[in-house]
């Protein structure tokens, strides 16, 4: 083809080709798992870089110790 990008034609040969492959029963399967594997992989890639591992807990102590400490120092 020389316009490029995939036309109808191609398309369609395509899903006969997966049809044999996998069958009819198998592809609402095989989509879902895609959506879901997209839908991680964009969530993924929102989330920060850094990966917070202290507990919640940690972190109340820890804000409890520098709020103590700078009480301290204004004394």
């Amino acid at each position: 083809m020389i316009g490029g990008g995939i036309g109808i034609p191609e398309l369609m040969i395509l899903l006969v080709i997966v049809l044999i492959i996998f069958g009819a029963n198998k592809l609402p399967e095989i989509g879902s798992g895609m959506g879901r594997a997209i839908k991680n992989f964009k969530r993924a890639s929102d989330e920060p870089e850094e990966i917070d591992v202290s507990s919640p807990k940690a972190d109340k102590k820890e804000k409890n110790k520098d709020n103590e400490s700078e009480e301290e120092s204004k004394d």
